[in-house]
This record gives structure tokens, sequence and C-alpha cells, in this order.
């Protein structure tokens, strides 16, 4: 297969007979009479497409055009910018602490190439701090990627390898640690690096970008300003989520790792804490840090201790009306190790499926239970079916987030015990901050307005 600057097919028969590139500006004459100018951009990664080009119009929108609509298209330059040289771009400077930025992949750490106007990855120092020159007067710019996936692929054997990366930065000297990751899972990295790293010296923070860096509208380069503020200076060393307040470039706000979910689809300000108001707010403009929750763990000289192994056979399960026992059964024939449900409620499943959950017991699983609720707490006490639950074994989570269960099982019987009684006792023990034992109503981060 013919490929061409990514293009395949017949458009990229067609650029290579007419000697075009990406980054070449071109005019093109469309058979209906349009006339379109901009720059021609490489094929994107995901593109099916093998008879559409894309070109980035004058206006800053891509436009993909099929080449038998095509009248005539000719090459009228090529762009380019001036760059400083190098030694310009990144300064080292005195008394500034380093920070390390490790990509997994997503949209975060990448920029526009102007060259071809295609988004690119900039994960040299040079590039980032050429890219947001604000960095070079807040940190000492270390980067690395470790990984480059979508955030729907990451996993718990995933999770161990980010966790001993950012050890070995740790170790290393780096006095904060950001871990550039996709939205969609990155409150489950959150929570698995918490448990993961134990007696943290420095913050772990990672930020992730809701739009893409060749957009107006994009929050990539506030996101990753916000998170070397907290890397750099924060007077705490947790694992925290660093992302939009607001729909505006106003104050980011921090979220404790294992306190956090992704609340909406595409809203810059798609983070919220869950039944905890946010560790930190930050103003990028002033650069400061207003710390208005509790801190659990604080910046200092402290050893920390690496316990990064996650069990890969916890499943987490929803309940909704019908569901059949057999889905519990399943997952105890199927050998697996951990159970966490997102009951109803207080915490509550069809009564039919107590018997499947007594046996997942009975066979050394551990069952846990969540409330979809998100908001409140469970309390398997007030109604039969909880007692009932609580009879057979049953742990509750307390107010804990079913994704932060399902992660802080996973580390349980991944790096500590699979025996029950030690699991229950570890599991119910507030490590991190994960449960909070004040009750609240408020459904809304009300802070924002105090």
């Amino acid at each position: 297969m013919f490929i061409y600057h990514g293009y395949t097919g017949e458009a990229a028969s067609y650029l290579a007979s007419r000697g075009l590139e990406p980054g070449d500006r071109v005019i093109a004459k469309l058979k209906d009479g349009t006339v379109l100018r901009g720059l021609l951009m490489p094929r994107p990664q995901l593109y099916a497409s093998s008879s559409i080009i894309i070109v980035k119009l004058d206006n800053g929108y891509n436009v993909g055009i099929r080449v038998e609509k095509i009248d005539q298209i000719e090459k009228i330059g090529k762009h380019s910018i001036t760059r400083p040289p190098l030694e310009q771009i990144i300064e080292k400077e005195r008394g500034l602490p380093r920070v390390t930025l490790l990509s997994t992949g997503g949209t975060i750490a990448s920029k526009v190439d102007y060259d071809t106007g295609a988004v690119t990855p900039a994960l040299k120092p040079e590039e980032i701090v050429e890219w947001i020159p604000e960095l070079k007067d807040i940190a000492i710019v270390s980067t690395r990627e470790i990984m480059s996936i979508f955030s729907e692929d990451m996993t718990p054997k995933l999770w161990s390898e980010v966790a001993r990366e950012v050890y070995n930065e740790i170790t290393g000297g780096a006095e904060g640690v950001i871990v550039a990751h996709g939205t969609d899972t990155m409150a489950y990295t959150a929570s698995a690096l918490a448990f993961a790293i134990q007696n943290k010296p420095v913050p772990i923070v990672l930020v992730g970008a809701q739009r893409s860096s060749d957009r107006p509208s994009t929050d990539a380069v506030f996101n990753l300003i916000s998170a070397f503020i907290v890397a750099a200076k924060a007077p705490f060393a947790e694992s925290v989520v660093v992302m939009h307040g607001s729909t505006s470039d106003h104050v980011n706000i921090v979220h404790r790792g294992v306190k956090v979910r992704k609340m909406h689809t595409s809203r810059r300000d798609a983070f919220q804490s869950i039944n905890d108001k946010p560790i930190a707010v930050v103003d990028v403009i002033t650069r400061e840090i207003k710390v208005i929750g509790q801190i659990y763990e604080y910046r200092g000289e402290k050893n920390p201790v690496l316990k990064a192994e996650f069990d890969d056979r916890v499943a987490l399960v929803k309940t909704y009306p019908g569901l059949q026992q057999e889905i519990i059964d399943f997952l105890v024939d199927k050998d697996f190790h951990g159970i966490v449900i997102e009951g109803t409620g207080l915490g509550h499943m069809p009564n039919k499926l107590i018997d499947s959950v007594k046996r997942a017991i009975e066979n050394g699983i551990p069952v846990v239970m969540t409330s979809q609720c998100l908001f409140g707490h469970v309390n398997l006490n007030v109604y039969s079916t909880g007692r009932r639950l609580l009879e057979v074994g049953v742990i509750p989570a307390f107010d804990m987030l079913p994704e932060t269960a399902y992660v802080k099982l996973s580390w349980i019987l991944g790096s500590i015990s699979r025996d029950l009684v030690e699991v229950r006792k570890i599991f119910t023990n507030n490590l991190l901050g994960e449960i909070n034992n004040r009750h609240t109503l408020d459904l809304y981060p009300r802070w924002l307005y105090e």
C-alpha cells in the first residue's frame, strides 16, 4: 500500500503526483466554484477515508476535501516560522524546583505545529518551554514519554508501570511530578497513584485537556501552567487532579485524586470533587495556590514507599432493575478475586442476588458495596436488604466513589493481601482521605462562591 505523509489510496497518489506536502500553502478550486486557501495537513492518525485531503483554512478550522471534487489545486507558498536558538528558549534558572512531566498519551502534551498546521507532541523540554514560555519562570522542566495510549486503554498493569516511573522520578530528585493523561480514566489513575506511592514527599499532579490545542477554546496551556504551579509550589504531597474550575480561564481546581470524578463529557470544568471540598484553588495570573480543603499528606523530606501491584481480576458491577444472578455467579466461576458493586441508594441490590454474593464471599472473594448516587454514604443498617448484605459479609465502602473503591480493592489484593479479614480491615481504614465521615447534603460545589 502506497503511503504518502500518512495519506493512502487515492489521496496519496493525488498529492504525490502534484508534489504537494504537508505544510504547503495551497489554493484549491472545487468543481462547484468554491475556492479554499490554507495549509495542507498530514492525514490524522484515525482518519479512515483514503480519498480525502485535509486543509487548515486561514480562519483556523480544518476541512476535508474529497479528491474527486477538486478541479484544480496548486501550491502558493510554504509556511515557516523563525525560532529563537534553543539556548534562549530554555534557561535553567538557579533556585527553581525541578518538575518532571511524564506523558501517557492524549492531547494535553501536544502543540500546534505551524510548519504543518498539525497538532504534534511537544515533549522535549525546549519544546514545552517554547510552547508555554511561562513555565521557565516556574520550574526547571524535565519531560519523558512513558507510554502513548488512549485513556480508555489504561489498565491496572499500566497503573503499576506509571507508578514505578513516578516513583523513580521522585527518588531521583524531582520536586514535583506531573502525569499528562487522557481525561476519561484520569480519576482511576489518580487513585491508583495515591495508593501505590505512600509517604509521598512531593505532589503527583495529573492533568489533561478537554479541548485540543488547535482549537481556540483549548484548555491545554492553562491546565499545564496550573499543573506546574502545583507541582513546584504546593504545600501538599498528594496525588491530585488539576483541571478548570469554570468554563472560562479564571481559576483551576486541585481535586484530591481519590475524591474526584469527571462529570461532563466535554465542558472544560468537567471534574468535580465528590463528598469533599477540593484541596486548593490555583490562580494562574498571580501563580498563587489557595488551600481551601483538608491536607492529608504534606510536602517534606520523606522516604516514599512503592507498593504498586494491582490485581486485574476485580470487577465493577452496576446494580439495575433486573440484574441477573448469573453475573455474580459468572465472576465466581471465572475465578475473579474481588467484586465492587454500585448499589442503589444507601447500598442495595436485588434480594435475589444475595445468595450469589454469599457464595462469592464463601469462596474467598471480597464483595464491596458502593452507591451509584455518588453523594452521601452507604449505610447497610437502615433497611432489611442492607442488613442481609452485612450478614453475609459485604464490606461497606462508606462515601467512597465506585471507581476509588475499585482501585483500592485492586491495590489491596495485588499489593498487600487476599485474606478476607485483612482486606476488610485495610479497606475500611481511611488511608488517604478516600473516606470522609462528615455527612453533607451539598450536591454542588458551593465552595466556588464562598
